[in-house]
């Protein structure tokens, strides 16, 4: 292996445009979601996108101060990590290294399963969009989808992040202007009834009592795993050829988008369907909008555009996921192995892990738990991550780092608030709300896959202190010829 190869240094090849474009996939988020928070809020779903947007602006203004700096950490797990690991610890399990680590364990669970998830997605609509094959195997069809854009991310993201923001951009102009024609078009056409919304705020009964603010909140936590998600794009901190502008533009750029898009989205359906219109088509209830704005064309154009807009998300989700890893392994809270990358600078063995991983998703067929999991790993995630930007800016030693970019006076006390909202009013709320949906089974198997960090944390601890004890014994070199000439 050469010396390149050995290398555990991620290369700084990309500015903040092209980590906007990796990034691009997130308003696609939304898409699973438009109809399930219409089902709950009725024509409120609007208000309930743009409320969740702009929570995200609230966080992730902090993490993109926290990432700058600490320029060479993979997003807001990484910092995470540098923020509570105890460098002069001398106790045998690190509290604080155990935080950091559980964070980016939840994070990479709150994102990872993204490429399964649609994978699956894409088998379900080829199926039904394509007669011949409707009657393949289900799970056959889903492995060979997975298989396939699987071992083309990991050639792709082999390559380095140029190549996917190049990619990117292509999937961007496939997916993004077609989604934005067939939104708009309503509006146009005059399908689109202000009546629609204004008629349906909210649906019979619910009067914001104790179980109804339950959903609600439940709801907006389900809504940041989409809305919030354009933090991904400080992921490629340690890749950005100038974080200090790179990261704010990128962040930034990508949050306008979202917002424009979501709050786009959910209105042009509601106003387009209607409520019921919406409850009709729970799963994808962009397929009647097409139809009703294209015709039979639409159905087509739909396919292209939705196939071709998971793609773009499987790759957020994978590259984003792979660096988790990284970042964990590098942070040492999980085996060195991952730390390891290709003369490209690329973390490919995160990648196969990633990969490998969700294959065994796949196979479940169902992954319904995983997804409930996901949506409070991303909560916890984002909590730790906001205590951690809390610590950085309190603690005597961090806050002297240099912030190339700042967020504004007194945002501290935000970040605070933000993880008493993230822990004491959202988190709750999902539970709830997945007890209504999936029954209690779904937190318990959720609780049950972020847990597992525990035992996993332990070994690769004990694999660690190892290490070090063989290093230690090992003679220096030129020891043993001291010794004999003695």
């Amino acid at each position: 292996m050469s010396e390149c190869e050995n290398e555990s240094t991620l290369r700084r090849t990309i500015n903040w445009k092209q980590g906007l474009l990796i990034a691009l996939g997130v308003p696609i988020l939304i898409l699973p979601s438009i109809g399930y928070s219409a089902s709950y809020l009725w024509a409120f779903s609007i208000a309930l996108w743009g409320m969740s947007v702009i929570q995200g602006f609230l966080q992730n203004t902090a993490f993109a101060e926290m990432v700058t700096a600490y320029p060479n950490a993979s997003g807001l797990a990484g910092c995470a990590q540098e923020v509570f690991t105890d460098r002069d610890s001398k106790s045998k399990y690190d509290r604080g290294k155990f935080i950091g680590g559980f964070c980016a364990w939840s994070y990479w669970f709150a994102w990872t399963p993204v490429v399964a998830i649609f994978t699956m997605t894409i088998g379900t609509y080829l199926q039904g969009f394509v007669p011949a094959l409707s009657d393949v195997n289900s799970l056959a069809l889903n492995l060979i989808i997975g298989v396939i854009i699987i071992a083309a991310m990991i050639v792709i993201g082999a390559r380095g992040l140029s190549g996917g923001a190049v990619i990117g951009l292509i999937l961007a102009l496939i997916t993004l202007v077609p989604l934005v024609i067939i939104l708009v078009a309503p509006f146009i056409t005059g399908d689109f009834q202000i009546s629609n919304v204004t008629s349906s705020w909210f649906p019979e009964g619910w009067n914001w009592n104790g179980l109804d603010l339950a959903v609600f909140f439940g709801l907006m936590g389900l809504a940041q795993w989409s809305a919030c998600a354009w933090e991904t794009a400080a992921v490629y901190g340690p890749e950005y050829k100038n974080p200090s502008s790179d990261v704010p533009k990128a962040l930034f750029s990508c949050g306008i988008i979202c917002l424009i898009l979501y709050l786009l989205t959910q209105t042009s359906v509601v106003g387009t369907l209607g409520v019921e219109g919406v409850l009709n088509a729970p799963l994808d209830p962009l397929y009647p909008l097409a139809l009703m704005t294209f015709g039979d064309i639409g159905s087509t154009v739909l396919l292209i555009l939705l196939i071709g807009a998971m793609i773009l998300i499987i790759q957020t989700g994978f590259l984003g996921g792979s660096r988790t890893l990284y970042s964990m392994a590098l942070e040492g809270n999980l085996p060195k192995a991952f730390i390891k990358t290709n003369k490209k600078g690329m973390p490919v063995r995160a990648m196969l892990a990633v990969g490998i991983f969700n294959i065994f998703l796949i196979l479940i067929g169902n992954p319904v738990a995983v997804l409930a999991a996901s949506s409070i790993g991303y909560a916890i995630a984002v909590s730790i991550a906001l205590m951690a930007y809390v610590k950085s800016k309190r603690d005597p030693e961090l806050k002297k780092l240099e912030r190339p970019f700042k967020a504004p006076r007194g945002w501290t006390y935000l970040a605070a608030v933000m993880v008493f909202y993230e822990l004491v009013l959202l988190v709750p709320g999902l539970i709830y709300l997945n007890s209504l949906d999936y029954g209690s089974i779904s937190t318990i198997v959720g609780a049950v896959v972020l847990l597992a960090f525990i035992p996993i944390w332990i070994l690769t601890q004990k694999m660690n202190k190892n290490e070090l004890k063989l290093g230690a014994k090992k003679p220096k070199e030129g020891e043993d010829e001291v010794k004999d000439a003695s």
